[in-house]
């Protein structure tokens, strides 16, 4: 299952990157690898999207709980981009925490 839900966040993230170009880059980076925020940001799921802007984290509320990630596979790609969206308008008003365009609370187990 574990590796099923990177799988599965890695192909979105592969098909929505040239639809956000203009207003975003995604980075894979793989933890095993690059250990420096391992500890830092918590980075132990199998799967975890992050949100910087101008070297600073972006924080988002999902409804979950925890503003510093999402640590669930989404497979809807419109989706993802309009958290996308949301997290770059909110980063550029210098929002330290963004809304998320709804709410994931029980929509997921994480």
């Amino acid at each position: 299952m574990e590796n099923g839900c990177s799988l599965q966040m890695d192909e979105v993230l592969a098909s929505v990157a040239e639809k956000v170009k203009n207003f975003a880059v995604i980075y894979v980076v793989d933890i095993t690898e690059v250990l420096d925020f391992n500890t830092m940001y918590e980075l132990y799921d199998p799967s975890t999207v992050m949100f910087f802007f101008r070297n600073k984290h972006i924080m988002i509320d999902l409804g979950t709980g925890n503003n510093n990630k999402i640590n669930w596979a989404l497979k809807d790609k419109q989706e993802f981009i309009d958290i996308v969206e949301t997290v770059y308008r909110g980063a550029r008003k210098d929002r330290g925490l963004v809304i998320a365009p709804k709410d994931y609370s029980t929509k997921y187990r994480y």
